[in-house]
This record gives structure tokens, sequence and C-alpha cells, in this order.
């Protein structure tokens, strides 16, 4: 499987956000990717209240811009398309869901993923967030299948509760994917270390698209959208910028390593 993590620098404007995930859906595409991974926020990155009036149903019937514009993608360039992260009407207007959908070539939703675990931290640098005071947690964990392949989904904070994880492999994903807006200041010591430690533990391939630079309200994002596969190499990296790294899973190679390696074999819970 071909598989591309797109990088972005989104802002408030949706739809100049969505006109550059239509340029790098593309271009991933003409490279040969079958599944494009877009970041969390994708459409997005804001003041809460707007991002309260951008949320939209993901029943199908009536599809906002938002998804409207990942099924057009996916159709025309023939992919399928995680959205990383997005907001989805909840029953509380106040504080929608933050949703990764899978989109199949044909525009249709495949799975949608509810992010569960939150990010209310205070962070060294003296940030604070607390997501939870505009976002309703999700509550359960979500695998689908893409080009017959177990795919699991996750966002962003996830990245911290492997439990989450090993849930996902039990459940038989063998590529998971973590879009992220990660913390400048968290991602420079963390990032790279719990995403290949994810992929080892679970020896899974991990696609981590990612946002990178500065968006509105001062927030800053590492960037560094990166593909790790079973043993715990990162295969691909962004660099700067926007852009993708692309690169091919090999699941026979995925097999080896869980056959001279079982460590999931051996687990006693």
């Amino acid at each position: 499987m071909r598989v591309a993590v797109v990088q972005l620098n989104v802002q408030d404007d949706v739809a100049a956000n969505m006109r550059r995930v239509q340029h790098w859906v593309a271009q991933a595409a003409a490279s040969g990717a079958q599944l494009v991974a877009l970041p969390e926020n994708f459409a997005f990155m804001g003041e809460e209240a707007q991002k309260r009036e951008l949320a939209e149903r993901l029943d199908g019937a009536f599809p906002g811009p938002i998804l409207g514009g990942l099924a057009e993608n996916a159709a025309k360039y023939g992919v399928w398309i995680v959205g990383g992260g997005m907001p989805e009407a909840s029953g509380d207007v106040a504080r929608p869901y933050n949703t990764s959908i899978v989109v199949d070539p044909r525009g249709s939703i495949a799975a949608k993923y509810r992010k569960v675990h939150l990010f209310d931290v205070s962070l060294p640098d003296g940030t604070l967030y607390r997501e939870s005071a505009a976002t309703s947690a999700g509550s359960e964990p979500v695998t689908t299948e893409v080009l017959g392949v177990g795919l699991g989904l996750s966002v962003c904070y996830d990245v911290r509760f492997p439990e989450l994880y090993r849930r996902l492999v039990h459940e038989g994903a063998r590529v998971i994917t973590v879009p992220a807006a990660f913390a400048l200041t968290t991602g420079k010591d963390h990032w790279h270390v719990l995403l290949r430690a994810r992929a080892i533990e679970n020896q899974v391939y991990v696609l981590a698209p990612a946002q990178h630079g500065k968006h509105p309200r001062g927030r800053l994002t590492y960037g560094k959208s990166l593909i790790v596969d079973p043993w715990g190499e990162i295969i691909a990296q962004c660099s700067e910028g926007e852009g993708f790294a692309s690169a091919t899973l090999d699941f026979d190679y995925q097999d080896r390593v869980r056959t001279a390696l079982p460590s999931l074999l051996h687990r006693k819970w």
C-alpha cells in the first residue's frame, strides 16, 4: 500500500484551508498514494466560537463544506482520505467532537473516530490548554479496513495512552493513524519518541500527519509529519513548511517482524 502524510499550516479561513487540502491530496495522489492522511484540524484552526459554528453532521445526508470537500477530493483523485480531525456536531452545541473521518474513493464515509483523550494540560512554558472546555470526548476505539488492511484511528494526545493502541491492534489494526496539531514545546522532546514507541510495541505502521508553524491565537505546532515502520524506523518525514511524505507499506515485512519477535503473542492481558 502506498501512503502519504500531509503537513499543513492551517489558519482560520476554511475555504482557503480546503483549497490547500485539495492541492496536497492531488500532489500525493499523483505520486502514487492510495491512502492520504491529513492532520488534526485540517480545515480550521482559530477561535472556539467560530469552530462551534463550523461543526458538521457526519451522517452523510447533508454534508457541509468540510465533509463535502473530503468526499469530492477522494472521488476526484481516487484515493482513501483520513481527515485527521474536524469539528463534528454533538449533543452539546458548545462542545462539538474532534473527529477523525475516513472517506473512501467513492466519497463515502468508511469510519469516524471521536477523539477520546482531550488535551487539558499546563505546559512548562506556561501555555495552558483546556480542550475539554470546547470539545466533547468520544468513548470508543475505532478500526476499519482499507484495501483489505486493518486501520486503527487515533488523534494527537491519544498517542500518550498506549492502552488505546493495544486495543486497536487486538481489533486487527496493522496501520494506525496519529494525526496531530502537536505543541512545539512538547513536540521537540516527545513527538518522535512516542510515535516510534507505539510502532515498536504494537509492531504496526504509524502514519502521523501534523500541523506545522504559527496559527491564530499565537499557537505554534511542531510539524515533522512522519511514517514509522513496525521496527520503529522512520521511513519518511516532512521537512519545514507544508508538503507531504510518502512510503510503501510492506505487510510481508510486517509479518516477518511479528514472527521473528512475537511479542504480541506473549501478552498476558
